[in-house]
């Protein structure tokens, strides 16, 4: 680790937590690669219906990063009087946990928000009243024109105010940093903050397991909406009826879970597939290890950390050509489809189920270590730290 003297507050509106470990994870992988180079201190907000008190405040200490997640009962109230009473709640509980946070550690250098729009008002005020600059960084695909889900006079307004304001806005693709700036969130700063990946711990297996079966795999939240894995399933149909030589290992759990697993079963895939739920650590890399290349048939992205990781693993990656996947899969290290193509799709997985051997695994990874490590996104963030705290 190197020089922590600065100190810096992250205010998180996703954040991995105790009913799910996966959520936002993303944001906690950007903290551990800024902690490399200085303190951070992590504050997460999160509802939920049952608890013991108003408030339960959970702190966690690694190395140089510090989690401060406090937990919030809702209200039982459903209406207006129901959200504005959550709404203070959140607020106050954010306010809780940044007391905590200068009673260990007064000074706080720089204020980097994490997801639009409350916490950005949060960050503004902060940092207005201790004189030191807040940076932003986007994760949410609602500004994609796909989603349209940017709306709402008050919540435009005070979005514009804040990232104006900003010493610097990051977006964590090329494609959501432009789709922000059509909506007139302008900033002099913009820049593309990369996912993180873990090369630690994703990495190819030694030797990989012969099945006698060609091996995909598919990794996601099992949000049908987005990750159209439903229609992923309709051409695993159909290339079951050209080729019975594979197998598709589903990783994950989420809201689509036992509905698309009985789809699965209606269109007779019960042989080909593999549902394991929620992996994490070295089961999921053990999973990885095992597969041959990794399918996305998204309607909508940003930067699926996913694919990034099964480069890292040796991966090549068959995905849609939608929101910042173009970014990172080329026909160096795989194939893009239209999204909501089947046929197109199918062809691909057959292409790719006949090639997949001619890419070199080491270079799939060494692809990956330049941009998206630890150590590259830390040393990314030091910069723009140590820039914003020096300017005038």
């Amino acid at each position: 680790m190197k020089n922590v003297a600065l100190h810096i507050l992250f205010l998180a509106r996703w954040y991995p937590n105790k009913e799910d470990p996966m959520f936002g994870l993303f944001v906690r992988r950007h903290a551990e690669a800024a902690a490399l180079f200085q303190q951070v201190s992590v504050v997460y907000v999160h509802a939920v219906s049952k608890a013991e008190s108003k408030f339960e405040v959970e702190v966690k200490q690694s190395a140089a990063l510090k989690e401060y997640i406090v937990y919030y009962r809702k209200p039982e109230n459903k209406g207006v009087i129901g959200k504005i009473i959550s709404f203070q709640r959140f607020w106050k509980a954010n306010i809780r946990a940044i007391k905590m946070v200068e009673a260990d550690q007064p000074k706080v250098d720089l204020i980097h928000v994490h997801v639009l729009s409350r916490l950005g008002l949060l960050g503004w005020v902060l940092a207005f009243r201790r004189g030191i600059p807040f940076m932003i960084t986007e994760h949410w695909s609602r500004y994609l024109p796909v989603n349209n889900g940017f709306n709402g006079f008050f919540r435009k307004g005070i979005t514009r105010f804040v990232v104006k304001r900003a010493a610097g806005v990051t977006a964590v693709t090329k494609n959501l940093a432009q789709a922000m700036q059509a909506h007139g969130l302008n900033n002099k700063n913009y820049h593309i903050l990369p996912n993180v990946v873990n090369m630690h711990l994703f990495k190819p297996g030694e030797e990989k397991p012969s099945s006698g079966k060609i091996q995909l795999v598919h990794l996601s939240c099992f949000e049908d909406k987005s990750k159209n894995i439903s229609g992923l399933l309709r051409v695993l149909a159909s290339l079951k009826e050209q080729a019975q030589n594979f197998e598709c290992t589903l990783i994950g759990d989420g809201i689509d879970f036992e509905s698309l697993k009985n789809y699965a079963s209606d269109l007779g895939l019960c042989r080909q597939l593999r549902f394991t739920g929620l992996l994490e650590g070295e089961k999921l890399v053990d999973e990885l290890a095992k597969a041959d290349f990794m399918v996305m048939f998204s309607n909508y992205e940003n930067m699926p950390v996913v694919i990034l990781e099964a480069f890292a693993c040796g991966l090549p990656v068959v995905a849609t050509r939608v929101g910042g996947i173009p970014e990172m899969v080329n026909d160096q290290n795989g194939l893009l489809v239209s999204p909501k193509n089947e046929g197109e799709m199918l062809a691909a997985i057959t292409w790719m189920m006949e090639n997949y051997t001619n890419f070199n695994p080491a270079m799939l990874r060494a692809m990956v270590e330049d941009k998206y490590s630890l150590e590259a996104v830390g040393k990314l963030l030091h910069s723009w730290y140590t820039a914003a705290i020096k300017a005038p």
